[in-house]
């Protein structure tokens, strides 16, 4: 039986070997926060310390949290389906390869697009204002490396295109869409964007890369290279918050899955059926689910499970059944992305979360 202290001690450890400088770890369980702690620094060089109001780079979180819920919205306002196709709602696909590709391929990952294409290399010489625009038209002539629907490749191209579909859409940026469709029907102060052009006004940020290219150390900014070359705002990465207010918005997620009246935002059935777990992909509609081989949220969640890996560090898993939520925020890409200390650790803490408060009693 474990208790509450080899959980702290986990993330103790994973600081002082240098797994990363510093972290954030939060653990509900039916619906009431049983653990919830800061370790480590935000920052190496300044020495400042990680605080549970740290605002945490999200990296690919922001296609689960941001995209894909946008997406749900516009289908709930039956302004879209998942069915429909991008020739049919984006005019520049309408005679491409692509044309046939649909919003749930995208979701999936087996859209036929690829995993990743360095564009700010093509971008980063162009004015930034037109930079939208180019992306764009690379992911047009982009070439599919499978047909629509045959196989599953996790992909950022796919989110791009998917934050394309929601602007088109809904007339506005998703960084817009985000707020007056989430962030503030829950009241969530600390899940943004940031804007490139756009200074932040608040300090608390954790800091991640010293970025070769760029020529700087990252605080505020967002990693994702592809991102910062147009604006900070895309649908693959650019969201950055707080572990307490993700928490707050899985909560509403969880809800609307639970068929809580108490649900803000998100409709029952439309909840459940993003939230399954597909037999053909292995994937729910914008979110991953534990792998079958070595899961990083470890060996004792349910089959009935949704969540994210966020490049910077960053994760979170929520079993819908037991309802239990685990969420890891670290800046492990700080001062460099070489360090991958990660991908051992996430399953050893996981497993001793679920041993101490599912499957032992908690002190």
């Amino acid at each position: 039986m474990l208790h509450e202290k080899d959980i702290d001690g986990l993330m103790k450890e994973a600081v002082s070997g240098n797994v990363f400088p510093g972290g954030v770890l939060l653990v509900s369980v039916g619906g009431d926060v049983v653990f919830f702690k800061a370790y480590g620094v935000e920052n190496l060089f300044s020495g400042s310390p990680v605080t549970k109001e740290t605002i945490f780079d999200l990296a690919s979180l922001t296609k689960p949290l941001a995209t894909t819920l946008s997406v749900m919205i516009l289908i709930q306002r039956s302004d879209l389906t998942l069915k429909e196709n991008l020739g049919a709602i984006l005019p520049a696909f309408k005679n491409t390869d692509k044309a046939k590709i649909r919003i749930e391929h995208l979701l999936y990952h087996n859209s036929g697009f690829p995993d990743y294409r360095p564009y700010y290399k093509r971008l980063q010489n162009l004015d930034p204002r037109k930079r939208k625009d180019a992306l764009r038209e690379l992911l047009v002539k982009e070439p599919l490396v499978h047909p629509p629907g045959r196989q599953v490749v996790y992909s950022d191209l796919g989110f791009m295109v998917l934050c394309w579909v929601v602007e088109t859409v809904s007339g506005i940026r998703l960084d817009h869409f985000v707020m007056e469709n989430i962030c503030r029907p829950l009241n969530l102060k600390h899940l943004f964007f940031v804007p490139v052009d756009v200074k932040p006004q608040r300090s608390k940020f954790a800091a991640t890369e010293r970025c070769p290219w760029r020529g700087f150390l990252l605080e505020g900014v967002v990693h994702d290279d592809n991102a910062y070359s147009v604006g900070g705002i895309d649908g693959h990465a650019g969201l950055f918050g707080t572990a307490e207010d993700v928490f707050y918005l899985l909560s509403d997620l969880s809800a609307g899955y639970r068929r809580d009246a108490a649900a803000k935002i998100f409709d029952s059935e439309l909840t459940r059926c993003f939230l399954s777990r597909d037999k053909h992909t292995g994937r729910a509609l914008g979110f991953d689910t534990p792998s079958l081989m070595a899961p990083s949220c470890g060996r004792f969640f349910s089959k009935r499970t949704i969540g994210h890996l966020g490049f910077t560090g960053t994760s979170f898993w929520m079993d819908l059944d037991r309802n239990i939520t685990v969420i890891l925020f670290t800046n492990r890409v700080h001062p460099s992305r070489d360090n991958n200390r990660i991908k051992a650790f996430r399953p050893i803490l996981h497993d001793a979360v679920m041993e101490n408060f599912v499957t032992g009693e908690s002190s």
